[in-house]
Parts: structure tokens; C-alpha cells; sequence
């Protein structure tokens, strides 16, 4: 009797519920603790008015958190209760999980660890298969997102990121402000866009309400905004554009390599950051761009950093006469690679330029591209879309769990 008592207490059992029988079987190291509603209890049921009385019960097996290194299971005695209407109905305790078989206590160590770890590796620690383990991120996600309220997302980054080799890709939407993804969809393109249209419509949203989008130079992303997110800013990001000089500059290094040899070896001097290069790295670099006079992956590097100048600067008017003057610096000289960027700068110059005033990057949403593909390599990939989806929102989507289970983190 003190056992079962000290196991009500442990548990936070309240009445009518109660500890009726522990068994411990040391053969299969699990403990089993037994769980009884008092005789005569009357049930409540939601949306019928009083208590109802019980019409018969049935046992359910949930698996609650371990008790020392042992694997516990809580077998409950769960009444169906008989309704006014003659209707009979299943009346669950408040603490059985949204998953059947488990508790809520044993949700939230699941959705905490998987936060951290990959499936495989949490379904290993707990003793249940890689699909449970899925099946209860999931299922919580699912239930975090239908309660989604977007009607507060004003400034959005979009970007897709590849879900396996070849051209299979997924888009994400970021709200920059609470810094956190609020939408992914398989595929890219406009089609994308007018789907996040749709999902804002259907989460107190509204396509109307967005002012600033920060997207790469995709065509596709640039008719989609305009058409479906009608009252947009487009700002390119700068990150993009410089990820495009750094391009040229490989280029160039490229070609001219092939009938100069002292290029080789060069290759990530030029592409990385000078502050972040070894001495012996920065030295080679210098020595190179001190000869820019005749060669061309030298002006080209010198280029890009003039662009990158540029994009630093703050005021909106410099910016846009800044870079006005590099295109035609650029289209004047002989660096045809870098020639590309300047077309390209041209023919998105206002997105461009939006930069200086709206400051908006896909900085985050790269980042959690770099969190997902790392995820995924740890996971030796993830092969289906919803379970990617459902990985994404658990690394960056901030989603709120305790409204549905009071011991999420």
C-alpha cells in the first residue's frame, strides 16, 4: 500500500486516479505500474453538459519516462463512459499523450531530444523503432501548426535549399523578425510562392501584409512575389550578390590558369575572406592583386571587394551611384566573368539598392540551410519530404509545444 501510494505521489496522479499494483520484471527490465479510476466515479466529457456514468473500460499500455536505467510502462484502466444520447465514449486521463502508447511526460523528452539529435540515434537511447520516434515530432508539429497565427509576419526571407542529389529542392519562408521559419514546401519557384500566399490566408495572415521580401535573383521567385505578394519591397540579398562576384572571380581564375601557371593554388585565397586567410595565404594574395594590371583574376578580386564597399554603405542615394559607377567600370574592362555580374546587377538595380534601406538579408535562412544539411548528413539524409519538413520546423521553427503538452521545452 506504501508503494502505490509513493507511486501516486511520484507520479502526480489525482484522484480519481490512483497507483493500484507495481511490478517489476527483472528479466525484461521494465517496471509496470498499474493505474485504477475508484469505483462508482462519473466522468465529464467535452461539450455534454455533467458527469456521465462508466459503461465499461478497456486497458491501455503507455510508455512513461524510464525509472533508473529500467524502461516503465503505465497500464491505465480507461472508462468509456455511457452519454445521454446512448452514445459511449472513451474518457482519457489529462497526462495519456497525443501519440497513442505514450505519456505526455515521455513526448517531451522525445521532442527535446530530437531538437539535438537525430531520429536514429534518439529511437536507440528510448528502445523504440526510428517510425515512433518520427511519428511523434510530427505529430506535435502538425498540432503546432494548425494553431499557427501569422497574422503578425510582416518581413519574410525565401529560399530553397536541396533535399537530396540532383534538382529536388524544398522552399523555406522566414519571418525575419521573430527570426524563425514559419513555411516550407517541396519545390521552388513561383508555384511556391502563391502556396505561402494561400497558407498565410490560412493562419490569420494575409498576402497584403507583407512589405519585404528578401529572396536570391531567381526569375521564378521574382514573378511569384510580384503576383502574389502584391505590396512586397524585393530586396536581393547581399549575400547573393557577393556569393555571384566570388563566382567570376573562380571563373577567371579558371581560364587564366591555363596559360598561367602561378594561379594555381590560389583558389581559396581568392575566395575566402582576407581576414580570415593564413599569413602565408594572405601573402600569396597580395603579391597577386599587386599585379592587377595584368591579370585578371587580380582585378577581378579587387572588384569584388569594391563591391562588397559598396554594399556596406548605409545611405541609399551612395549606394545606388556607387554602384551605378561600378557596372560601368566593370562593362568597361576586360574581366568578362565579372561583365556577367554587372548585367545582372543592372537588370535587378531597385532590389539591389533596397538593400541600403531595408538592411534584409538571408543571412538566418542560410544558416538554417547549413543546420538542416548538416542534420541531414548526421541522419546519412532524410528521404521523404515530410520528414524533412517536419526536422526543419524543429531545428528553427520556434514552434510553441506547451499548449499542447504543458512539459515541452
Amino acid at each position: 500500500m506504501m508503494t502505490n501510494q509513493l507511486f501516486t505521489a511520484a507520479l502526480g496522479i489525482q484522484s480519481p486516479w490512483s497507483v493500484k499494483e507495481v511490478n517489476f520484471d527483472e528479466a525484461k527490465k521494465q517496471l509496470t505500474i498499474h493505474v485504477d479510476f475508484a469505483a462508482g466515479t462519473r466522468f465529464g466529457y467535452p461539450g455534454e453538459p455533467g458527469m456521465h456514468p462508466v459503461y465499461d473500460s478497456q486497458i491501455k499500455r503507455l510508455r512513461h519516462l524510464n525509472f533508473f536505467q529500467h524502461e516503465c510502462f503505465l497500464e491505465v484502466r480507461v472508462p468509456r463512459i455511457n452519454l445521454p444520447d446512448g452514445k459511449v465514449r472513451l474518457v482519457e486521463p489529462e497526462w495519456v499523450g497525443k501519440l497513442d502508447g505514450f505519456t505526455l511526460l515521455f513526448e517531451a523528452l522525445i521532442l527535446a531530444m530530437c531538437r539535438e539529435m537525430p531520429f536514429a540515434a534518439v529511437a536507440r537511447l528510448v528502445g523504440l523503432s526510428w517510425h515512433r520516434v518520427h511519428a511523434i515530432c510530427a505529430r506535435y508539429v502538425d498540432l503546432a501548426l494548425d494553431e499557427a497565427d501569422l497574422s503578425d509576419v510582416y518581413e519574410v526571407a525565401i529560399d530553397e535549399t536541396s533535399t537530396c542529389r540532383g534538382h529536388n529542392y524544398l522552399t523555406l519562408v522566414a519571418d525575419m523578425e521573430a527570426r524563425r521559419v514559419i513555411f516550407v514546401t517541396p519545390g521552388k519557384g513561383s508555384r511556391t510562392i502563391a502556396e505561402f500566399s494561400q497558407y498565410l490566408s490560412d493562419h490569420q495572415g494575409n498576402p497584403y501584409q507583407i512589405e519585404s521580401v528578401s529572396i536570391d535573383m531567381s526569375p521564378a521567385f521574382i514573378k511569384g512575389v510580384e503576383k502574389h505578394l502584391p505590396l512586397a519591397d524585393i530586396t536581393f540579398d547581399k549575400f547573393h550578390i557577393i556569393a555571384h562576384a566570388s563566382a567570376a572571380i573562380d571563373k577567371m581564375r579558371s581560364i587564366e590558369q591555363k596559360t598561367d601557371p602561378d594561379l594555381k593554388g590560389l583558389r581559396w585565397a581568392l575566395l575566402k575572406d582576407r581576414s580570415k586567410l593564413r599569413t602565408e595565404q594572405r601573402n600569396d594574395l597580395d603579391a597577386l592583386v599587386a599585379q592587377f594590371t595584368s591579370k585578371r583574376t587580380a582585378r577581378a578580386w579587387l572588384y569584388r571587394e569594391q563591391l562588397r564597399d559598396i554594399m556596406q554603405r548605409k545611405q541609399i542615394q551612395v549606394v545606388s551611384t556607387m554602384l551605378s559607377q561600378w557596372c560601368t567600370n566593370v562593362l568597361r574592362s576586360k574581366v568578362e566573368p565579372m561583365k556577367e555580374v554587372a548585367r545582372m546587377i543592372k537588370n535587378h538595380f531597385e532590389g539591389i539598392v533596397a538593400w541600403a534601406r531595408t538592411r534584409q538579408t538571408n543571412g538566418f535562412i542560410e544558416a538554417i540551410n547549413g543546420l538542416f544539411q548538416a542534420a541531414k548528413r548526421k541522419a546519412r539524409g532524410y528521404g521523404r519530404f515530410s520528414t524533412m519538413r517536419t526536422v526543419l520546423f524543429l531545428i528553427a521553427g520556434k514552434l510553441d509545444f506547451t499548449k499542447i503538452n504543458p512539459h515541452a521545452l
